[in-house]
């Protein structure tokens, strides 16, 4: 092969198309139109109508994703910014209340702190782009009541730290394991460490209904006040609740997202092996070399394997770097980049920076009920910009032959003897 880089005019190292990072959305087949043509046909979209003693789709599909996730209770939800909500909801976490958070994830997580009336307080990440316990330890004030570990593309955080500080401070925990479905830490499955675990079912996750979400938990109380709070109308609908009632919200789940989920949790597995096995192909072919070094994973095995990630440098040589692979046929770049406004990237929180939630009048920012004092900038995490400036991402589709595997390996290699 030619060592030439195709930036230069060579030959790219991979000339087939990059498949879509979908992965269960490019699974849809006619299993999934069975499912949803069986609802339709039956007439009966909403989870609570009488069934003639049928079992709802939904109530089918939490009861699967409990016992995948090893919880005793999932409630299926509308997305997964309303699983967050819920969950924190169903935590007591609420005005006066601060919820430490890592700088590196979607802006859903801040914006559903702030939906619950609490004030999201922003820490670090590490290497591994998830959140760096020191810095979560430093953050905690005595108005800290929770702490979201994020498990980042597919990674899981370091639970173990997390956990121990947490239960030594006596802090909530709330996973969001939106990118993480299946993905385990230590053998155990992720969203089911904390009182509270959070899935998004949308369509870029492992497996999805093109909108959806899931809060996992083992606490029968958190479970109720979250199912109270995420249906305004449950009190009408199920009586087998001591539960006080207190108004809610409506973030349901269809009948029809719930058909179409239950197929993809049974290609959960397969999918994550396919993208195990691609990840272990490509990084067991990369050079070690000075200069290149991959993104730390707390278990390897547990990895959603979603993506490789590794670090250059400097942020200069990422995106020279991240440009070759792209000539290369490699989708690939820095995750970091000041004029793209990734709102997985806490500068581009605009919203909550400015503190401006303007349709609660500056609630929870300005709520009487808060005696803290949060202060936000642009360069409050220098270390998060500093990883995320030199991160080279490159997604890893179940969808790639093996070799698409070897020519993104060759190419990687290829661009690495040229510029470093």
């Amino acid at each position: 092969m030619s060592e030439r880089l195709a930036i230069e005019g060579g030959t790219p190292a991979k000339t087939t198309p990059e498949p879509p990072m979908f992965p269960g959305a490019m699974e849809v087949s006619e299993e999934e139109k069975r499912a949803v043509c069986e609802v339709l046909e039956e007439k009966v979209l909403f989870r609570y109508h009488d069934r003639k003693n049928r079992k709802s789709k939904v109530t089918e599909f939490e009861e699967r994703f409990a016992a995948h996730i090893g919880t005793n209770h999932a409630l299926a939800l509308n997305s997964g910014t309303s699983a967050l909500i819920a969950g924190l909801v169903g935590a007591g976490i609420g005005p006066g209340d601060e919820v430490i958070i890592p700088a590196y994830t979607f802006v859903a997580t801040p914006a559903s702190v702030v939906a619950a009336k609490a004030i999201p307080v922003i820490a670090e990440v590490d290497d591994s782009l998830t959140l760096d316990p020191d810095d979560f330890e430093r953050k905690i004030t005595k108005h800290t009541k929770a702490v979201i570990p994020v498990h980042m593309r597919g990674a899981p955080s370091d639970m173990d730290t997390i956990m121990e500080i947490a239960r030594r401070r006596g802090i909530t925990i709330i996973e969001d394991a939106a990118q993480a479905c299946g993905a385990s830490y230590h053998g155990k499955r992720l969203g089911s460490f904390g009182e509270a675990g959070c899935f998004s079912l949308q369509m870029s996750k492992v497996i999805t209904s093109g909108e959806g979400g899931v809060m996992t938990t083992d606490d029968r109380d958190l479970y109720e006040r979250a199912r109270m709070y995420h249906d305004a109308a449950v009190r009408f609908w199920d009586q087998d609740t001591e539960m006080p009632a207190f108004p809610g919200v409506n973030f349901r789940m269809s009948e029809v997202t719930g058909a179409l989920i239950l197929v993809q949790l049974s290609r959960l597995e397969n999918l994550l092996a396919r993208m195990r096995a691609n990840k272990a192909r490509i990084k067991g072919q990369i050079e070690p070399r000075d200069g290149l070094r991959f993104r730390t994973v707390h278990d390897e095995q547990g990895d959603a394997a979603v993506c490789i990630i590794f670090y250059l440098g400097d942020a200069g040589a990422a995106r020279r770097f991240g440009e070759a692979l792209r000539a290369e046929g490699i989708g690939a770049g820095t995750i970091y980049n000041q004029g793209i406004p990734d709102r997985h990237i806490y500068p581009h929180w605009v919203e909550v920076m400015a503190k401006a939630p303007d349709v609660q009048k500056g609630c929870p920012f300005t709520c009487p009920m808060y005696e803290g004092r949060v202060r936000y900038s642009k360069d409050m995490c220098p270390r998060t910009l500093d990883y995320l400036g030199r991160a080279i991402h490159i997604n890893v589709s179940p969808s790639l032959s093996c070799q698409d595997c070897d020519a993104v390996a060759w190419g990687i290699n290829k661009v690495g003897r040229a510029l470093l």
